[in-house]
């Protein structure tokens, strides 16, 4: 049975921070770790204290994850960044309220000493002769210990407590992955037995040591398991810090753990699942997607669709499934001007599957000109109240421009740039994924049939416009960081241009229905453009859905991502193993990488014809590498294996953290499904004869750090896995359960109602509703048998887990 785990984050906003430049501001941005590796690295808002992010991550992780930090630090541009403060979330906070984290926590000192991380490996014996009691504490090996050096290592030795005696193994110098392998062999009186307490040091000439972590095990431990294998170093217990002076971030943490059946178990489910959408729409009550529809609610919602239309699609019936939504909103709507306005389970679904099947669409269409406007940084504004008119000042004899001036400037660029975005988009309809526009022809067909008449004919351009403009092109204009437009958030005047052209998006996209309507009467300037680009708009629209229907939308079954498709590319810096005779900074050279689900290729330039490729099922293990090896940062390597089983090691230097933490996620989950992974690798690089990382001498040591395949970031390209779906399909069903039990007791008692017996109505319209009662209590009996099974399941193979049942 696989086990899953996935962490939703979304760093809302900072408030009181501290002032850390002289200006008498911070500049802030936040890293955040998961058990002590970055995962991510907001943007950085200057001039702030009291900054607004706005940032979402996804992070897959196993279950054995220990705790979640944020770190906020002011950037300098010279000289090291400063630490402003920390929130620390352990997994047992994260998971005491099932809806996760949503609230203000105020960030706290960075402790040194409470900076730990790491593992030990110790073996203890207990042993008694003559002499009294023995412990003998062999001390082996530690691993990915903090870095205490200006040099990025640390020279650890570790400090043995049992009772009133200590012993000091030595000292292993420039490494964060020392082996000791030395017994400590410690006596104590008979009468109470103590605990054990191994801290590790690490040494410095100057000053005092630094504390790198500690472990402690209790009298009955040692008695009754003595400890031997790997264990977790834990900082110094230390009073609680309340914080408050270093100001307070707003965070929302959703911890999702599962274990997933094998696939057999979800065979019934599913079956009904497919059997939904294929059958009535307007009766349907009882089906598992009429029970998900009115149980989902809040940020499940969300999750919900999503694994939906994945699990639809690799069944390639995301088109049917789309549909029966698409009907059941489209029934209970009575103005059109409300379709599909709501954040209903149709309409998630539906932004869903635009951002599944869409997304490489949208980067043809709005990147160049997003580029365009992060590039040119152009001061762009046409409210009054918000004009800053020494913005727009240039060098000249004429003076600070007049406001009239600053709005014909503006409006001049924004029509250039929107006529740019607007010429991309109608042109694009042969472009679009052919699944999508099928989508968007039977959403067509549903609306024009629910509301006909000249009156309505609007109607379905709205609905299509509502989702392809509303939902899908103008957030990304607004955020294009979100939809994987750009690697960095914009600065604030570029923000506000984004913010200017999203809202005449909007309108474009609500055919100007709402033109000269509400408080922002200062778009009036761009309104003549707006209007003349509607009719182009709805000619796009005619375009879109003018394709064969025979197919179905979403079908046949296949992959989000096919083998070929690229799902990264950019420039990173290369560097062989061994480069002969050249200067470790002068060993990387600069590639053009692209990544499918085939092959990392590489070659000089994007135009390069000639190119080098390392197949995908060769790779073994892709981690990071201490930026001690080769003193830089932001290296990883991507170790493989060739039919002679000999490992071959690819060091790349990425831009930053965030583009690290992008080809770290996209190569792992491109080589998931692959055999014989390695379970740790080194850190370092083999130079001078010896590993930086351990300093062992062989080549071919076993690594000294564990890998980290199962980390990953969520995005668009995660692949499908029909059994994780469905696992969420049935924990959400699980919820409704009480209620679709209290379903059957209804319609059991209206059936026994003495009332409504044969003596009142004996026709045809009594046998129809008996009928109809007949099939809810075997379709809600059905599904609940279904839930009863699986339930039953994953108690069976939660007891195998923890040994209770003896297969």
């Amino acid at each position: 049975m696989a086990k899953s785990g996935s962490l939703s984050i979304r760093v809302v906003e900072g408030r009181a921070l501290p002032a850390k430049d002289v200006s008498g501001s911070s500049d802030p941005y936040c890293l955040v770790k998961v058990d002590d590796e970055v995962v991510a690295r907001t943007a950085t808002i200057w001039r702030s204290l009291s900054p607004f992010w706005g940032e979402e991550y996804t992070v897959h992780l196993p279950l054995d994850f220990h705790h979640l930090a944020f770190y906020v630090l002011d950037e300098d541009t010279v000289g090291h960044d400063d630490i402003i403060g920390k929130i620390s979330l352990s997994k047992e906070a994260i998971t005491a309220d099932p809806r996760g984290i949503d609230s203000w926590i105020n960030l706290s000192r960075v402790d040194p000493d409470a900076e730990v991380q790491g593992e030990v490996y110790l073996a203890v014996q207990l042993l008694d002769d003559a002499r009294g009691r023995c412990l003998r504490c062999h001390v082996r090996q530690a691993r990915d210990l903090a870095p205490r050096d200006i040099s990025g290592t640390s020279d650890p030795f570790a400090r043995v407590f049992w009772g009133s005696h200590s012993l000091e193994t030595s000292t292993i110098k420039k490494t964060r992955f020392p082996h000791w392998d030395e017994v400590l062999e410690l006596r104590e009186a008979p009468g109470t037995m103590s605990s054990l307490r191994v801290e590790l040091w690490d040494w410095d000439m100057v000053g005092k040591n630094d504390f790198l972590g500690m472990v402690e095990f209790t009298p009955q431990t040692l008695q009754q398991k003595p400890p031997n294998g790997w264990f977790r170093l834990l900082p110094f217990p230390r009073p609680e810090d309340s914080g408050g002076s270093l100001g307070a971030l707003r965070l929302k943490v959703r911890l999702t753990e599962d274990r997933v059946l094998p696939s057999q178990y979800y065979q019934p489910l599913m079956e009904m699942l497919l059997e939904s959408v294929q059958g009535p729409v307007e009766e349907d009550t009882t089906s598992p997607l009429a029970v998900l529809e009115e149980l989902a609610s809040g940020d499940c919602r969300q999750d919900l669709a999503t694994k939906l239309v994945k699990l639809f699609l690799g069944r390639g019936l995301a088109g049917p499934f789309l549909d029966y939504l698409t009907r059941r909103e489209v029934a209970r709507t009575n103005d059109p001007n409300t379709l599909f306005r709501s954040n209903s389970l149709a309409s998630k679904s539906m932004e869903q599957f635009m951002k599944l099947v869409g997304m490489r669409y949208l980067h043809e269409v709005l990147r160049p000109v997003v580029s365009r406007v992060f590039e040119e940084k152009k001061y762009m504004e046409l409210d009054p109240c918000k004009m800053e008119l020494n913005r727009s000042r240039r060098i000249s004899f004429k003076g600070t421009p007049t406001e009239e001036q600053v709005r014909e400037t503006s409006l001049g660029l924004l029509t250039g740039y929107l006529g740019s975005i607007v010429d991309a988009i109608v042109s694009s309809a042969g472009r679009c994924p052919l699944a999508l526009r099928l989508a968007f022809k039977q959403l067509q067909r549903c609306v024009e049939k629910r509301f006909p008449g000249v009156e309505h004919q609007d109607a379905k351009y709205l609905a299509t416009s509502g989702f392809l403009f509303l939902r899908f092109f103008a957030p990304a204009i607004l955020t294009p960081k979100l939809f994987d437009l750009r690697d960095q958030h914009a600065d604030p005047q570029t923000s506000r241009s984004l913010l200017l052209l999203a809202k005449a998006v909007q309108s474009i996209g609500n055919l100007g229905q709402q033109l000269g309507q509400g408080k922002e009467l200062w778009l009036a300037p761009l309104h003549p453009f707006l209007l003349q680009s509607i009719s182009r708009v709805r000619d796009f629209l005619d375009q879109l859905v003018d394709v064969d229907g025979d197919e179905e939308a979403g079908g046949p079954a296949c992959a989000l991502v096919q083998p070929s498709t690229i799902v990264r590319e950019g420039f990173l810096l290369k560097r062989k193993e061994e480069p002969a005779g050249l200067a470790t900074r002068f060993a990387f050279k600069k590639r053009y990488f692209r990544l499918s689900g085939q092959d990392l290729s590489y070659s000089k330039t994007p135009e390069w014809q000639v190119h080098s490729s390392i197949p995908v099922s060769c790779i073994r293990a892709v981690e990071r590498v201490d930026e001690g090896a080769f003193q830089l940062p932001h290296v990883m390597q991507v170790v493989t294996q060739d039919g002679t089983r000999v490992p071959h090691t690819t060091y790349l230097q990425c831009k930053n953290v965030n583009d690290l933490n992008q080809w770290l996620s996209a190569l792992r989950k491109a080589s998931a499904p692959n055999q014989d992974k390695l379970t740790a690798c080194h850190p370092g690089a083999f130079r001078s004869g010896r590993w930086t990382c351990c300093l062992q001498t062989e080549r071919t040591a076993a690594g000294c750090s564990r890998t980290h395949s199962a980390v990953t970031l969520g995005d668009w390209s995660d692949p499908l896995d029909p059994d994780a779906e469905a696992q969420m399909v049935y924990r959400q069903l699980l919820l409704g359960r009480d209620q679709l039990r209290l379903k059957l007791l209804e319609d059991s008692s209206l059936d026994t109602d003495p009332e409504l017996g044969p003596g009142k109505d004996s026709g045809a319209t009594d046998e129809t509703c008996t009928e109809v009662l007949a099939q809810q209590r075997a379709a809600i009996t059905h599904l609940l048998q279904v839930l009863e099974d699986l339930e039953q399941a994953h108690e069976e193979f939660q007891k195998r887990g923890q040994g209770q049942v003896v297969l």
